[in-house]
This record gives C-alpha cells, sequence and structure tokens, in this order.
C-alpha cells in the first residue's frame, strides 16, 4: 500500500464509481453516443427527432452531427460492449431506456479510466515539477475532489477527456524538456494532437504547451545555441504528429461538409441563417464581446470563481508568493493564466458564451481547473512563508470548494436549469444548489416553490430531477428495475462509498510516511 500510484488510482476509480447516475447526464454526450454507434451499426449519426434542433446538412443531404470525432471515438470501445450486454437474457425484462444498460456501461467504464488516467498524469506531472509526493498527491485531491473536474466525472461532457490530454501533453513534452528524450516529446504531441480531434479550439492548449516550454527556459535564463537547437528538436518531433491529426480532423470534415478548409461553427451559421434570416450576419459570434467576458467572470449563473473557488486560492497565493516561486512553477502559471484569459476572451462573443446546458461555463471550465488545482501543492509547499492568514483562508477555501463540487453531483444539472425559468435571472446557482440539497432532504421541494409538475413535459426529465442523481436513488425512482437489481446496486454503491472512504483514510495515512522513505533514500544516494 505504499506505492503512490496505486493510491492515487484506487480513489480514483472509486471517486468515478460513486457519483455515476448510469447515464452520460448530457444532450450533448449523448448525441455524440450515437455519432459512436453509427460508425459500427447502420444507425444515423443523428436522431430524425434532434434535426433540425441539432445537426447539420451535410454531402449528399445527409444529416451530420456537428461535434469533432474525438469523444465519439474515445467511447466506441464501451459502446460495442454495452450493447452487447443489453440482449443478455438477464436485462430482458428492463425496459432499457432509464437509464439504458447501454448508458450505463459507456458512463462507468469511460469515465472511471479517465479519472483514473488523470489521477495518474496529474501526479507524475506534479513531481516533475519538484513537488514531494505529500504535495502532489494533495494536489491530484484537489483536481478530482475540488474543482469542477467532479461534475463533469458524473456529467460527460468532453471536459475530463480534454484535461487529461492537456495535463498528459504538458507532461510528457515537459519530461522532453527535463531529459532530452524524444519519446516523451512524440508522446506529449501526440497527446495534444488527440485533442485536436475533440475540439479544435484546443489548438489553444498546443500553443499553451509550448508557450510553458519556452517560458521556463526563460525564467531560468537559458538562451543562445541551446535554446535553439531545443527549438529544432521540438518542431521537427512535434509539428508532423500536429499535421498527422489536424489531417485526421479536416479529413473528417470534408467526410461530413465537404469542405477541407471550414469548420463545423461555418456550416453551422450558414445553415441556421437560412433557416431563420432574422439572425445577424456574425452569427454565432453576435454576443458583445463585454457580456461575455465579464459574464464569464462574476455572472452568478456562471462564474468561474463561484463555480472553481480554488481559483480564488491561486490568485492569492500568485499575489503573495510569487518571488518564493521556483522558475517552473512560475512558467505554468503564467501559461495557466494565459491560457484561462484566451478560452474566455475566444468564448466571450459566442452565441451561448456561457456553455449553454451545464454546471458552470463548460467552455471554460477545464483551463478554469488547469490554474485552479495547483493552489493545493503551493500552500502547501510555502506554508510558512505565506503566514498563518492566508494558510487559514487557504483551507477555508479548500472546504468550500469541497462542499460545491459533492453539492454538484447530487443532483441532475438541469434542475436549477428548469427552476430558473419560473425563478428567473439573475440566480445564484450554486447557493440554488444548496438549498435544493436541503429541502430535498427535509421533503420541503413543492413547500419551497422548487419543483412542481409543469417544470418540465418531458416524463424522463421530471422524474430525472427530483432523485439523487446515483444510479441506485435513479433506478428506484424510475421504478423499471427489477427490484432485485436495485437492491444489488444500493448494496454495490454503498459498499464502494465504503471503500471509497478506507482508501482516502490509507492515502493520507501513506502519503507522508511514503514521503520520508523517499527522503531518507535520497539521502543515502547522495551519501
Amino acid at each position: 500500500m505504499r506505492n503512490p500510484l496505486f493510491l492515487l488510482g484506487l480513489p480514483a476509480g472509486l471517486i468515478a464509481f460513486v457519483v455515476q447516475s448510469g447515464d452520460v447526464d448530457s444532450a450533448d454526450t449523448a448525441r455524440r453516443l450515437q455519432t459512436t454507434h453509427s460508425f459500427w451499426t447502420s444507425a444515423p449519426p443523428v436522431l430524425p427527432g434532434d434535426y433540425p434542433e441539432f445537426g447539420l446538412r451535410g454531402r449528399g443531404g445527409k444529416i451530420y452531427a456537428w461535434y469533432g470525432i474525438g469523444q465519439s471515438l474515445l467511447m466506441l470501445p464501451a459502446d460495442m460492449v454495452g450493447t452487447a450486454l443489453a440482449k443478455l437474457p438477464i436485462f430482458a425484462e428492463y425496459n432499457g431506456n432509464d437509464p439504458s444498460v447501454r448508458h450505463i456501461v459507456v458512463s462507468y467504464s469511460t469515465n472511471i479510466l479517465l479519472n483514473v488516467l488523470t489521477a495518474l498524469v496529474c501526479f507524475r506531472f506534479l513531481i516533475l515539477l519538484k513537488f514531494t509526493m505529500q504535495e502532489a498527491g494533495a494536489g491530484v485531491l484537489a483536481l478530482l475532489l475540488c474543482t469542477t473536474h467532479l461534475h463533469y466525472t458524473q456529467n460527460m461532457m468532453e471536459n475530463n477527456y480534454i484535461l487529461f490530454l492537456t495535463l498528459a501533453g504538458f507532461t510528457y513534452q515537459y519530461e522532453w524538456l527535463l531529459t532530452g528524450a524524444r519519446r516523451a516529446l512524440a508522446i506529449g504531441s501526440a497527446a495534444f494532437g488527440l485533442n485536436l480531434l475533440t475540439r479544435l479550439t484546443v489548438a489553444m492548449d498546443v500553443f499553451a504547451g509550448a508557450m510553458f516550454l519556452l517560458l521556463v527556459l526563460v525564467f531560468r535564463r537559458e538562451g543562445g545555441k541551446a535554446l535553439w537547437t531545443r527549438l529544432r528538436t521540438y518542431a521537427e518531433v512535434a509539428l508532423p504528429i500536429y499535421a498527422v491529426f489536424l489531417l485526421i480532423d479536416r479529413t473528417y470534415q470534408y467526410y461530413r461538409f465537404g469542405s477541407f478548409l471550414n469548420t463545423y461553427v461555418t456550416v453551422f451559421g450558414e445553415q441556421q441563417r437560412m433557416l431563420n434570416p432574422s439572425l445577424p450576419a456574425n452569427y454565432p459570434f453576435e454576443t458583445p464581446f463585454p457580456v461575455g467576458f465579464l459574464g464569464a467572470l462574476f455572472a452568478p449563473e456562471k462564474s468561474i470563481f463561484l463555480f472553481d473557488p480554488l481559483l480564488i486560492l491561486t490568485v492569492l497565493i500568485v499575489v503573495v508568493g510569487w518571488k518564493r516561486f521556483a522558475p517552473e512553477i512560475k512558467a505554468f502559471l503564467v501559461t495557466g493564466f494565459f491560457l484561462l484569459l484566451i478560452y474566455v476572451s475566444f468564448y466571450a462573443r459566442y452565441t451561448v458564451w456561457s456553455g449553454d446546458s451545464a454546471w458552470g461555463d463548460r467552455y471554460v471550465a477545464s483551463a478554469a481547473q488547469f490554474v485552479a488545482f495547483i493552489s493545493v501543492p503551493l500552500l502547501l509547499r510555502h506554508r510558512e512563508q505565506l503566514g498563518g492568514m492566508l494558510w487559514r483562508m487557504g483551507l477555508g477555501l479548500i472546504a468550500v470548494s469541497a462542499a460545491v463540487q459533492l453539492a454538484s453531483v447530487a443532483f441532475w444539472l438541469s434542475l436549477e436549469l428548469y427552476q430558473m425559468t419560473t425563478l428567473g435571472h439573475p440566480t445564484f446557482v450554486v447557493w440554488l444548489r444548496f438549498k435544493n440539497i436541503v429541502a430535498f432532504a427535509l421533503g420541503k421541494m413543492d413547500a419551497w416553490g422548487l419543483t412542481n409538475d409543469d417544470m418540465t413535459t418531458d416524463p424522463w426529465d421530471y422524474v430525472h430531477i427530483t432523485t439523487w442523481n446515483f444510479l441506485p436513488f435513479v433506478l428506484r425512482r424510475v421504478g423499471e428495475a427489477p427490484l432485485w437489481a436495485v437492491r444489488i446496486a444500493f448494496a454495490v454503491w454503498i459498499a464502494g462509498l465504503g471503500m471509497l472512504a478506507w482508501v482516502l483514510r490509507r492515502l493520507v495515512v501513506s502519503l507522508p510516511e511514503t514521503q520520508v522513505v523517499s527522503h531518507q533514500s535520497s539521502v543515502v544516494s547522495k551519501g
């Protein structure tokens, strides 16, 4: 139990396991899964009833999803397994739609895998940044439990996949900078390249990765011939890999819409203006820049500081402790804040700058998590220099962040979206979520005016927003699964919670011990 990789990978898997609802919990992901299904079956990429609300008319008049191919490819193995399992006789009496066996398999397997891989690569990156094992372990737990990463572990949008690949890109490219190993540079570049297939705007992450490496060299005052040698090696290895993945993306674009040069946003704007001539000529980038930019920062329904309070801690630590930071930490922080800034700026003019139906601003959530989680290992490393007041404020912000993220998985995200149709705007969504938790626990949802039969005409949506958003509760609320299956689901879920509590306790105990052993080994080797 002294292996920190095992100690982090196991709780990461258990965290993902206990927060699953059994559904993909997002219309976007459900539509990407439909595209996945079309890759290997005769199913259409877009269900007939979804168009014209969703989907674009492409080559030959066929309706295609407008998303990139990345997440659809990620879900392909699980989709094939889930489809096969759904046909087993044991599920013959189960209707299979609330949630379906296929969705259960896809959500559990994909989210658990991503959570474990993210934990391991995050730990590796923090160790490369010269954090101790204790500090790195705390940073991993901060990412998994104290940022919106937890919410998107339950609600399977693209965010966590994008963050994992971005972290992998930073980790392995930085390893190359430290060791000169071209293999590490190739792995990091492949991670960034694979990210381009998910959402083309992650080209900003690719740029940020290169910027981070350059800033490390600048802050270390390295230059001259050595700098140009590194730049040449980077270009020789990374650029061809990026080109391959970009070619795959462009080929997929041509296959759907008959052009190598445009993006789905261009096609989307053209076709939407044809369907609705009243739309402005610059649609879908018609939002005034100040509205989207300031909204992402301060709007009570979408503010990144409300949904990721650890961002506030990062800002405070940077202001107080900047001069004490090592060059690589300064490079990471400058890069992280720059990445967050360009994401907020890019989407500020988008027609749904807020990320639409999502918990927080999903377009910038991954960048926000990237900057937020580093605050915890920095707080631990510089505790004495930062002073007692900031230490206490830091602990308070960590506690608030954990509470916000735990609250975010209590109910399906659509609950507050439906409530806002009657409550109006602006609404402090995070506060409303805590109010919903208390009201539901006390049986006061109707009495407090938080639910009513007119909230939605979709029966599945109404059922889903009126129960705790974890698989056993969802199965019991829907009432289509056999009673024995519901009881087994509850037993396994409770066992998972117990196992998670035990493993986290072991992690808290073992990481300091591991750090001591590591330090003693280092002293012996130097002697």
